[in-house]
């Protein structure tokens, strides 16, 4: 079978009849040998039989959400591509056939884009259409490099294999953010194509709570970008810190009667302890994430993690301890010459703010380096056992450069 349609479905009753109709006559017009999957999410209201009755095999799902129903859909497809779409009779099941054109000359996922194709009026609205959609398109376009202009797009076609293979997880409508992004970080060929969006045809609210899996949306896309999350805000702040810290280490500053002292020298250590912090969290993501699969390669911080070592992290804090502990001893013996009474603030903070931010930043590179190191960790076999005859796969251990064997390789994904 060439092709499957899938519709996710929870209490469509007004509007899966028509959709199945719709792709059925797109089916048989077209001599595609293929078939509509209608993913029930637990409907009450008899879309069931609707879409039975229309032409649809119905798939129970029983796992709530708009992810969960897709992904049953998309197993219980016998298609070779999958045209995915909702069943709410927003898109047009009768023009399906620039997608398939697409996946038959190679694409692996084919997106639709309501902004190039057209937009009905009242078929979006407003806070999605000008701010939502564009920004989350932004910025998955901005964090990824993908080149898709509709990141959000409902009705997408994919080959199922592929798709499979991703291992997708989420159950909510971030759903359609992680099956770009997976297929973008899997080097995976992803065009686009014109997609018309009319008004809906149901008479009940839509299950997309704006603001809700507006958020999941981003969160998503942050999560599966430590570069943007962490170490792109962490080395700005460091910089910040960095050069405000030590300027006001020296003497105040004072800009057009604005005097920038000891309390900005406090503010300014605390952004270089979090900033650093931010880096070597990033770097921590990055190691576990490739380790998993659900980040892309990064060769520059693959050269830094292979390089790395739990000893020169301790080697490294260590030396930050001294020059920390040195800072601190100035600031005893400047007090001892004060006979260890009241001192000017001005001056020892001067001192001790510098001393303790490089107190703070040894233990977190001490700390960050160890915790790399187990996560470098592999399990090994004795020559001779079972499991050393197993076939090697070789594979860039985040910290050490080493391989994995195939039973370690399978502990960790």
């Amino acid at each position: 079978m060439e092709l499957s349609v899938v519709m996710p479905c929870l209490n469509e009753a007004e509007t899966v009849e028509t959709c199945v109709r719709k792709a059925v006559a797109f089916l048989e017009e077209h001599g595609i040998d293929g078939e509509v999957i209608v993913a029930d999410n637990g409907s009450t209201d008899g879309s069931q039989a609707l879409a039975e009755g229309a032409g649809a095999r119905v798939v129970p799902v029983a796992l709530k959400g708009y992810g969960n129903a897709l992904m049953g859909g998309i197993r219980a497809a016998k298609g070779t591509y999958v045209i995915m779409g909702d069943a709410d009779d927003s898109y047009d099941f009768t023009d399906l056939m620039p997608y398939v054109t697409e996946l038959r000359d190679g694409a692996d996922l084919v997106m639709g884009n309501r902004f190039q194709g057209g937009i009905a009026p009242g078929a979006m609205p407003p806070l999605h259409r000008y701010l939502g959609n564009p920004v989350l398109s932004f910025v998955g376009r901005l964090f990824f490099g993908s080149r898709i202009g509709d990141f959000h797009c409902g009705l997408r076609g994919f080959r199922r294999d592929t798709a499979l293979a991703l291992g997708l997880q989420s159950s909510g409508m971030e759903f359609a953010s992680e099956l770009v992004v997976k297929m973008t970080i899997g080097d995976a060929k992803i065009t686009e194509v014109p997609t018309t969006l009319a008004k809906d045809g149901r008479s009940r609210p839509p299950h997309l709570n704006t603001w809700r899996d507006g958020w999941r949306h981003l969160r998503f896309l942050l999560l599966y970008s430590p570069r943007w999350l962490f170490l792109i805000p962490g080395v700005v702040l460091m910089a910040l810190g960095l050069v405000g810290g030590v300027a006001l280490a020296i003497t105040p500053i004072d800009v057009r009667g604005v005097v920038f002292d000891v309390d900005t020298l406090v503010g300014a250590s605390a952004a270089v302890v979090i900033g650093f912090q931010a880096v070597v969290f990033s770097l921590l993501t990055k190691a576990y994430g490739v380790t998993e699969g659900f980040l892309r390669p990064d060769k520059r911080a693959a050269w830094l993690l292979d390089k790395w070592s739990f000893e020169k992290g301790l080697v490294s804090g260590g030396l930050l301890a001294i020059a920390g502990l040195v800072g601190v001893g100035f600031s005893v013996v400047h007090w001892h010459g004060a006979q260890f009474g009241e001192l000017n603030a001005r001056e020892t903070l001067r001192m001790v703010v510098p001393s303790a931010t490089a107190l703070m930043m040894s233990c977190q590179l001490i700390l960050g380096t160890a915790f790399l190191s187990i996560l470098g960790i592999r399990r090994s076999s004795h020559p001779g056992t079972a499991s050393h005859a197993h076939e090697q796969l070789t594979l860039a251990d985040t910290v050490g450069g080493s391989t994995l064997d195939a039973e370690s390789s399978a502990s960790v994904r």
